[in-house]
């Protein structure tokens, strides 16, 4: 049996160590966005049919580097920029709590294209967006022609790429957005 205090402090030190290598604290809008211009390149160079996702989405949120670690009960954590046209409009922290058999670290990136002017005016509002159903997820080898699919029907489209580290899986169900000021 766990118990309440294990589990926090677990939690909280999990959340620390997945911060490690974010530069928590010392990250300020110009590197966010500098991190965010070398992970939308990389992103369009690597998987060409984004760059007409991109086109054709209302706002692209870019994760460049979410950190996430685990032992039994883990933790994410990571820093990014929603553009609208290409031009930066909010910062957003992305923050994800997980318990269950999970051992490891990893880091990876992802973006979020919101398809819809409602599914970008809803995440714009909210005061904390959480990902879950009303994401489609794409995998980086559909990257090539993910741009040329029928997305109009899917209000946000997340792709997880960049993945490096040893950890089972990379997914963006239950992570929260929140919007930040660097």
């Amino acid at each position: 049996m766990i118990s309440r205090r294990t589990l926090i402090g677990s939690a909280g030190a999990a959340l620390a160590l997945s911060a490690c290598g974010n530069g928590i604290g010392s990250n300020g809008a110009a590197m966010i966005d500098a991190r965010v211009d070398e992970t939308r390149n990389y992103l369009f160079g690597q998987y060409p049919g984004t760059r007409d996702l991109a086109g054709k989405a209302f706002g692209v949120l870019y994760m460049p580097l979410v950190t996430e670690a685990g032992f039994g009960i883990g933790g994410a954590f990571g820093r990014g920029a929603l553009r609208i046209n290409d031009v930066t409009v909010d910062y957003y922290s992305a923050a994800k709590a997980s318990v269950g058999f999970q051992i490891g670290a990893q880091q990876y990136a992802h973006a979020l294209f919101f398809m819809t002017e409602s599914a970008l005016a809803d995440f714009r509002r909210s005061q904390g967006w959480a990902a879950g159903a009303d994401l489609k997820y794409a995998t980086p080898e559909q990257g090539a022609s993910i741009g040329k699919d029928t997305t109009e029907m899917d209000p946000v489209i997340a792709l997880v790429f960049g993945q490096a580290g040893l950890i089972a899986g990379a997914t963006l169900s239950g992570t929260k957005y929140t919007r930040i000021i660097p």
